[in-house]
């Protein structure tokens, strides 16, 4: 039985340019954190039965790897020669769709597992490179890099991403008592609401990749904005300037939402104003690619009041830490 997890994230500056048609022509780089909430994975091969079996938010069994219906998993079985006799459980403890890298984690969390069935374990960078590989070459799926990364690496952490695609990584370590700030104020919600962030990404890829110049110039130059924007929060948060911090966040919702109009929606615009207005936000975006999910507002001093408004609007606040370990094999143990 093998036992593993790896941690959820969230974008705190430069998303969308993870993207290859980004930063393939540019560069990218991300700044974000790791969060102290897990996606779960235990699995095993069972001595008799040669199904696969999969339990979870979409359990299912199929004869065999080729069968089965969950795409990653089963581009991961094949990835890694396991056709049969295989059986796993997987369980989150944030719901997927709701822009904290679900997805992704989850095929980082999968692949560790595999790996430690077949008696290794490969390193952080070997094994957020096979899920990008997986994701994005085999499955074709329009999405970036960081959300493998930051499953395998976790941390309040950069991503430098050259445009051949190779990824510098190097973590952000701050003051305990600078950390606790940054967190306590920096809240986050959930919206109640869940989206597929591809179909968002998608628009961005095919706005860098297509015909129309006007539109891949237009979107270019909103991820110039949001990658200089950046650099720019990452020094925020590593100089304490916790009120910048809240100022940048505004001004990357509004380079973010220039993006495309899936982004946000007029009753989340709606609410973003009224709290900056009546509680003392300094600035907010949604979390992920956009559309859906959990709100990010940065609120000077004490939130008692904002966290109240926010309960009352059916959008519950996340408790939460920074994790420090990434991926990790938690139970190895012989069948």
């Amino acid at each position: 039985m093998i036992s593993t997890r790896a941690p959820l994230r969230v974008t705190l500056g430069g998303g969308g340019t993870d993207l290859q048609s980004y930063y393939g022509e540019r560069g990218g780089f991300i700044f974000a954190m790791a969060l102290d909430k897990y996606i779960h994975v235990n699995a095993h091969r069972p001595a008799f039965q040669t199904s696969v079996v999969l339990h979870g938010p979409e359990p299912e069994t199929a004869e065999n790897a080729c069968g089965v219906r969950h795409e990653l998993v089963r581009a991961a079985l094949l990835n890694h020669g396991l056709t049969d006799r295989f059986e796993a459980s997987s369980i989150g403890d944030i719901a997927g769709g709701t822009g904290l890298g679900s997805s992704s984690c989850f095929l980082v969390t999968f692949l560790a597992a595999l790996h430690a069935l077949n008696g290794h374990i490969p390193d952080r960078q070997t094994l957020a490179e096979e899920a990008c590989k997986l994701e994005i070459e085999v499955l074709a799926k329009g999405i970036g890099k960081q959300d493998q990364y930051m499953a395998a690496f976790g941390g309040l952490t950069t991503l430098d991403i050259a445009p051949d695609g190779r990824v510098s990584v190097a973590q952000v370590l701050l003051p305990a008592d600078l950390e606790r700030a940054f967190i306590d104020q920096t809240h986050i919600y959930y919206t109640g609401l869940r989206r597929d962030a591809s179909v968002i990404l998608t628009e961005q890829n095919k706005a860098m990749l297509g015909g129309d110049v006007v539109r891949h110039d237009q979107v270019a130059e909103s991820l110039g904005a949001i990658k200089a924007l950046g650099y720019r929060i990452r020094d925020a948060w590593v100089a304490g300037d916790l009120d910048g911090w809240g100022h940048m966040l505004h001004e990357h919702w509004q380079s973010k939402k220039r993006l495309s109009a899936k982004i946000s929606w007029p009753a989340i615009d709606d609410l973003y104003d009224h709290v900056r207005a009546e509680h003392g936000v300094l600035g907010g975006k949604v979390i992920g690619a956009g559309g859906g999910g959990f709100l990010m507002l940065f609120k000077p001093g004490d939130g008692a009041k904002l966290e109240a408004y926010m309960a009352a609007q059916n959008m519950p606040r996340l408790r939460y830490g920074i994790d420090r370990t990434g991926v990790q094999v938690l139970l190895r143990r012989a069948a």
